[in-house]
């Protein structure tokens, strides 16, 4: 039996195993569809330039070692957003210490 539970397991594609984390380019969205694709997939990855900022929804889903923020960026009309949930590294968190 559990031989067949684990064949079942690995036969499941990733996706349905982890939600995967969605990555999106500013520069080709407005402000409200940055916003409503962070509610909508929990997890963003949003790419502004050579970086990035990760987002997730709701707000107390950082990982540890991460503080909660807002942040800004422009978005395809250049218009500045101020977005929440961002999740950043945080110097103080007993996590990051090595």
């Amino acid at each position: 039996m559990s031989s067949a539970i684990f064949v079942v397991a690995l036969s499941l594609p990733l996706p349905a195993i982890a939600a995967g984390v969605v990555n999106v380019k500013a520069s080709e969205h407005s402000c409200s569809e940055l916003t409503q694709m962070i509610r909508q997939n929990k997890k963003v990855f949003v790419r502004v330039g050579f970086g990035g900022r990760s987002f997730r929804y709701p707000l107390a889903q950082c990982s540890m070692g991460d503080k909660r923020t807002t942040t800004s960026l422009r978005d395809a009309g250049g218009k500045q957003c101020i977005l929440d949930y961002a999740c950043v590294f945080d110097p103080a968190s007993p996590y990051n210490f090595p």
